[in-house]
């Protein structure tokens, strides 16, 4: 679940993540201490900065609505012109004689 939600996915380029909580998540691995990005980190920046992905928050997830939505039709056009149309002819019911 942890990879699923943190992995960018094709039909909007973001991840399940940052599109609902507005930015990326930190993975076990980096809170440690060792790890560039947690030596790095400066609490007014990041909470300077988490304001501004959550005032983008809704322009992000608009954005990605309609990636989706470009995404579904082009498989739709692309499904529709493989697709031959088909007609059939509608039987009579025949009525068993006694």
């Amino acid at each position: 679940m942890w990879a699923y939600h943190n992995t960018p996915q094709s039909t909007t380029g973001e991840t399940p993540f940052s599109l609902v909580y507005g930015s990326n998540a930190m993975i076990p691995i980096e809170i440690q201490e060792s790890s560039p990005r947690f030596q790095s980190f400066v609490a007014e920046e990041s909470n300077e900065e988490r304001t501004v992905n959550l005032d983008l928050l809704d322009e992000v997830r608009e954005e990605a609505r309609i990636k989706a939505e470009t995404v579904k039709r082009r498989v739709k056009h692309k499904y529709s012109s493989k697709l031959k149309p088909r007609q059939f002819q509608v039987k009579a019911p025949t009525v068993p004689s006694c």
